[in-house]
């Protein structure tokens, strides 16, 4: 959450991603350190991709990836460019099979609340990146959100979560974010929209260093600290 007071002069953003986008993970330390280092209050909103729905699916013709051994290589380029810690084995030792599974339990710990649905959501990358763990399988899932509860009891309810993971409510919130994904056309990830009352929108596409996501936020933040990305 932010700690800035939002005086109606705030940045809204939102963020298109999946959790098993890896540049999504390598960008998430710079939105963190510019929710630190800008004067302006940022309020920020995670959209879902539903990126992988299956392998009989899935293509990246950007990338030359239509199977799960191909996806590998990606996150190593991430994890080397980004310099971000990410475990690209997985896609060999046990690749997920979708996408959906997590984007589904993360709308479901969203039916609790925004911050339950952005820990879930951080809780998932770091499982899958950091962990090597296979965040299809709902027993995967059902340990993360465990692991939530664990950390965070007055923020998190793992029982409820159990009962309405994978119901009309949370598939219909997943269902809701790929809709606005199409309506904008957009098919890389992760992509920023911008916006602050009064100026125009700004699109991001795709992993961008610290330095540009700065200069993009400056001309909305008319006071601006000076520093770098921790």
């Amino acid at each position: 959450m932010d700690n800035k007071k939002d005086t109606g002069d705030s940045i809204e953003v939102i963020i298109y991603t999946d959790p098993l986008c890896c540049w999504s993970v390598a960008l998430q330390p710079h939105i963190n350190s510019l929710r630190e280092n800008l004067d302006a209050a940022i309020n920020i909103r995670y959209c879902l991709a539903g990126m992988i729905p299956d392998w009989n699916s899935f293509t990246d013709p950007l990338n030359s990836v239509i199977k799960p051994a191909q996806m590998g290589p990606v996150w190593m380029e991430a994890k080397y460019i980004t310099n971000t810690e990410i475990d690209d084995s997985i896609w060999i030792t046990d690749p997920p099979s979708s996408s959906f599974p997590p984007c589904i339990a993360i709308k479901t710990a969203g039916l609790q609340s925004k911050e339950a649905e952005v820990s879930m959501l951080l809780a998932l990358r770091e499982a899958v990146t950091k962990r090597g763990l296979n965040i299809s399988k709902e027993e995967v899932l059902s340990k993360v959100a465990h692991e939530l509860a664990v950390e965070f009891p007055t923020l998190f309810d793992v029982n409820q979560f159990r009962k309405e993971y994978n119901q009309p409510a949370s598939r219909d919130a997943l269902r809701k974010d790929m809709n606005e994904i199409k309506l904008h056309r957009i098919t890389r990830f992760p992509t920023l929209i911008i916006k602050k009352k009064g100026y125009q929108s700004t699109m991001i596409t795709g992993y961008r260093p610290y330095d540009v996501l700065l200069s993009a936020f400056s001309y909305l933040n008319s006071k601006q600290k000076v520093s770098s990305a921790t």
